[in-house]
């Protein structure tokens, strides 16, 4: 009965490993479809500028930045924020950092970067959430021993 529980325990966990990570893989999948999409609204912006841009050279008037593009300008820095705002969760699903200097993708326990050399800051949040992933597996675990030893207490009477 021993090996069968094991097997089960063993199945149960590759079991909700492979689906962290399906939903994890969901989850980029849908980050990078949004910044492309700000991506791709961020490039219709700069093409409006240019337009106007032009329209003005043309015409011969004045460009007042304020006035003429002070839309297009927001519109982008919104969007630019929602880009980073994606690539960082991108990189916290993945359990990654980038590079401060050169944004090359490294470890989060990276002190140096391996790109440009850079030293890297290190994020005491990441350790906090990591420590906190292991004590909750730790209460699943001695959750899963106790209704093994009931099960196992229920068999023998």
């Amino acid at each position: 009965m021993d090996f069968f529980n094991k097997l089960t325990k063993k199945a149960s966990q590759t079991y909700k490993e492979a689906s962290k990570k399906t939903g994890d893989i969901a989850k980029e999948a849908k980050l990078r479809m949004k910044m492309n999409d700000a991506k791709s609204k961020i490039n219709n912006a700069y093409e409006e500028i240019g337009k106007k841009v032009y329209e003005k050279h043309t015409t011969n008037g004045e460009i007042s930045i304020e006035k003429d593009l002070e839309e297009e300008l927001t519109q982008i820095d919104v969007l630019s924020a929602e880009v980073e705002a994606c690539l960082k969760e991108i990189m916290k699903l993945k359990n990654k950092k980038q590079c401060t200097n050169c944004f090359a993708e490294l470890p989060l326990d990276a002190k140096f970067c391996g790109n440009c050399g850079a030293t890297q800051e290190t994020e005491i949040e990441v350790k906090v959430e990591q420590e906190t992933e292991q004590e909750e597996e730790i209460q699943e675990q001695e959750t899963d021993q106790k209704s093994e030893s009931t099960e196992t207490t229920d068999e023998s009477i």
